[in-house]
């Protein structure tokens, strides 16, 4: 399928999709493109996506960026998922260990260039990885941040060159939430700790009573995104 194709079945697609359930989304998304991949962060909408996708299509990758600096609950969430659906990750690594990235950059490159970190250990990465792929799935919504509230269901993600599907755009997080107590999901404990959006452990931290959801991330600077969706 060519760019335009592509572009043309986006738009087809587009408004259908404001009404489709995230399952029938995921559904016709594995079935129209074989060679599609999941992004998972192991948070609270990525382990509702991976319930899904293992209904629907379990033979899907699902891959995650090992930045080296995650918190170790979060790879203990990775371990606990894996060995309750019997599946294994597609473990994602930046070409740079974190001490060849201080040799390079300087020590704690997140604190002195937060941007420079993440496209070493996160963007580096998935560009790598999507390259094998023609779509892929994520588990944005719009009520996340700003920069993520015009996110469609279906989109032409140009800034990797493929096709990618946001089931639960139109989510909120009692949605979210609701769906782990009803399923019995495993998910990350930070998340009863007052970590709602939980990236790497040096870049994270608890959000406190009346704050932003996301105010935890990279608190203290203006960056609100890794780069990955924006």
């Amino acid at each position: 399928m060519n760019l335009l194709e592509k572009e043309q079945l986006i738009a087809a697609k587009a408004d259908e999709f404001e009404s489709s359930t995230p399952q029938e989304i995921i559904a016709w998304a594995v079935e129209t493109f074989p060679n599609i991949t999941f992004a998972c962060s192991f948070g609270a909408e990525d382990v509702v996506l991976v319930d899904m996708l293992q209904q629907i299509s379990p033979s899907t990758d699902i891959f995650y960026l090992d930045t080296d600096f995650h918190f170790k609950e979060t790879y203990e969430t990775r371990d606990a998922i894996a060995a309750k659906y019997g599946l294994e990750f597609v473990r994602v690594s930046p070409k740079l260990t974190p001490e060849e990235q201080a040799a390079q950059y300087g020590e704690e490159l997140w604190k002195s260039d937060p941007n420079a970190c993440c496209n070493v250990r996160k963007v580096e990465p998935l560009t790598r990885v999507l390259g094998r792929y023609e779509a892929w799935i994520t588990g944005i919504r719009r009520d996340q941040a700003p920069t993520r509230a015009n996110a469609k269901k279906i989109e032409y993600d140009a800034k990797f060159g493929l096709v990618k599907f946001n089931p639960i755009a139109h989510w909120t997080s009692d949605d979210v939430w609701n769906y782990i107590r009803e399923h019995e999901l495993i998910y990350n404990p930070l998340h009863d700790r007052n970590y709602p959006s939980i990236g790497c452990e040096y870049c994270t931290r608890q959000v406190m009573p009346g704050e932003d959801p996301r105010a935890g991330r990279w608190s203290g600077t203006e960056k609100t995104e890794c780069g990955l969706h924006k």
